[in-house]
């Protein structure tokens, strides 16, 4: 249950990302200079290759892969430029020609991704987000009944934010915050945002949005006046990726917070990120390494974020396409597919009835190399010395860049990133059974061939309560051990009467679903009627391996169930 904390800044004129937001064209100026500059000193000499990789790209995406957000003069602009450059090379001006060229497309790239500020939107969204999420919530306390406006009391304990929330909160008068969340559905955005506002107390977050969400005309007006900045990931040329690098790292010296997802993408397995894209991460290092080369003592904070679902929005197509792809010709694809506004609208409507709720745990926070911080902001290492920044950016005496070890710090950052995630994930009954009950499925076959455990009928599996209670009591001993040492989190529900709890996590996981991954049996037994969603949720917790920590007892199995041998 959190309480919701005063807005640090309660004028939203006020935000850094607002005062960007004012002066976006000059941003976009200097954003262009910033990425020709680049590109020049990397391809000074090769320009013409430069342009011609970069145009051959476009004009294959255009060609393969059209979206309808795409600009209208999307085929006939890079034709055009293609053609230019053909004749720019028949003129002896033509290095002049090729320059202007590639300003023009980073002009176009920059002026696509660089997205807006509005705090009328902000504050319509604010409000229309609370009253939806309160009319949702407040359909389901009496049958029948609609209350639109409901208690706003109640909405915030659905809606948790934990662990090192002060920490954060003080870093925004140190410096510039970077907020680095887990990932596992397409509303993350949304709610990491409303949290922050309507919870945390903190002021908006500039943050990256897929192109392809903007393929809605409502949502794109919405996002690109929230904050969002737009990434499309179907460009993978050099200018394109520049241009997107310099954006964030930009951004981050004037003073914008920024909220990376550094897995890139969904986490379509179910599982907490074991492996991250350092890009955006690096474009933190470049900002704190630019920010001391200007002579300004401006700090940059990175701040993990581990968010907790008990069910998701797209549990069912996500485990299904990590299925597809890891299982390839040994797993089966199923059929039928439900529409995504259709899916948006279950989901929140189940998210916020009775007890269903989110929780945001903030990890320690820390600097662009990893390091601790304290209470001021200043950068301590494991002895409790303070670190200089500056230090990792001297080399023989001289204060300069380098690639390769920026890399490196990166890598330890991301390192870093990783390991907050698994000490600051909060166990909810919901995963904990989970977990267990997946692994009562293979214990059940006696086999750890997933792809064969999901070929299995539903009918024959079920685990006794009695079993289930006693592998529950087993895990509840480790994981409090654990939370001592502060290697995981326990929901403040782990400490229920353990029939309780297992009664708890059954329910929480089959809020969303048709198809429970796991539900009680008129008989009382533990039955599951979606093995691929059990895994799914499984996997939240499975990093841990926590299933070696337990005495598996014998289990009973019906007549017609035989072992699994591989």
């Amino acid at each position: 249950m959190s309480k919701p904390y005063p807005h640090i800044i309660p004028d939203l004129n006020a935000w850094p990302i607002n005062v960007f937001g004012k002066n976006r064209k000059l941003y976009i100026s200097e954003l262009n200079e910033l990425v020709l500059s680049r590109l020049l000193d990397k391809h000074k000499d090769d320009l013409q290759s430069l342009l011609e990789k970069s145009l051959y790209l476009e004009r294959q995406r255009v060609k393969t892969s059209p979206w309808k957000v795409d600009p209208v003069d999307d085929k006939s602009y890079w034709t055009s430029l293609t053609s230019e450059l053909k004749e720019a090379t028949k003129r002896n001006d033509a290095q002049d020609l090729q320059l202007a060229i590639l300003k023009r497309i980073i002009n176009r790239y920059s002026t696509e991704i660089v997205g807006n500020f509005n705090p009328k939107t902000f504050k319509f969204a604010r409000k229309f987000l609370t009253f939806v999420f309160k009319a949702i919530h407040n359909r389901f306390i009496s049958k029948g009944t609609l209350r639109l406006w409901g208690n706003r009391e109640i909405l915030v304990n659905r809606l948790n934010a934990n662990g090192y929330v002060e920490e954060t909160r003080k870093l925004f008068e140190k410096g510039t915050v970077v907020v680095v969340p887990t990932h596992f559905s397409n509303l993350d955005s949304i709610m990491i945002g409303y949290i922050m506002d309507s919870v945390a107390g903190l002021p908006a977050f500039s943050f990256g949005a897929g192109l392809n969400l903007y393929d809605t005309e409502l949502a794109g007006y919405f996002m690109n006046r929230l904050g969002a900045y737009r990434v499309d990931r179907r460009k993978k040329n050099p200018i394109y990726l520049e241009c997107l690098k310099a954006m964030t790292t930009h951004s981050l010296l004037r003073g914008v917070n920024n909220i990376f997802f550094p897995g890139g993408t969904r986490s379509r397995s179910g599982a907490i990120e074991q492996r991250l894209k350092l890009g955006l991460l690096g474009s933190a290092v470049e900002a704190q390494r630019a920010a001391l080369e200007s002579g300004t003592d401006q700090r940059i904070y990175v701040v993990p974020l581990v968010l907790s679902y008990n069910f998701v929005l797209e549990g069912e197509s996500l485990i299904e396409q990590h299925l597809r792809r890891e299982g390839k010709e040994r797993y089966s694809r199923s059929r039928g597919k439900t529409s995504m506004w259709r899916q948006v609208s279950s989901f929140t409507s189940k998210l916020l009835r009775k007890r269903g709720d989110v929780t945001m745990t903030f990890g320690e926070p820390m600097d662009v190399f990893g390091n601790m911080v304290d209470a001021d902001g200043v950068s301590r290492d494991k002895h409790n010395n303070i670190i200089d920044h500056r230090d990792y950016f001297t080399l023989d005496g001289q204060f300069q860049g380098n690639s390769q070890r920026e890399s490196v710090y990166t890598r330890i950052l991301g390192e870093r990133i990783l390991k907050s995630y698994m000490r600051n994930n909060t166990v909810t009954p919901s995963h904990l059974v989970a977990y267990l009950g997946w692994c009562c499925l293979r214990e059940y076959y006696i086999t750890d061939d997933v792809f064969a455990l999901l070929k299995m009928p539903h009918e024959e599996f079920y685990i006794e309560l009695s079993y289930f209670r006693n592998v529950t009591e087993q895990a509840l001993t480790v994981l409090r051990e654990w939370d001592k040492q502060d290697k995981i989190r326990l929901d403040d529900r782990l400490s229920l009467d353990v029939d309780d709890l297992i009664k708890e996590g059954i329910y929480q996981l089959g809020l969303y679903h048709p198809k429970r991954p796991l539900k009680r049996d008129k008989k009382g037994d533990i039955v599951s009627q979606n093995f691929k969603l059990l895994y799914f949720y499984h996997n939240r917790s499975a990093g841990y391996f926590l299933d070696r920590e337990i005495e598996w007892p014998s289990i009973n199995r019906s007549s017609s169930a035989e072992p699994i041998n591989i």
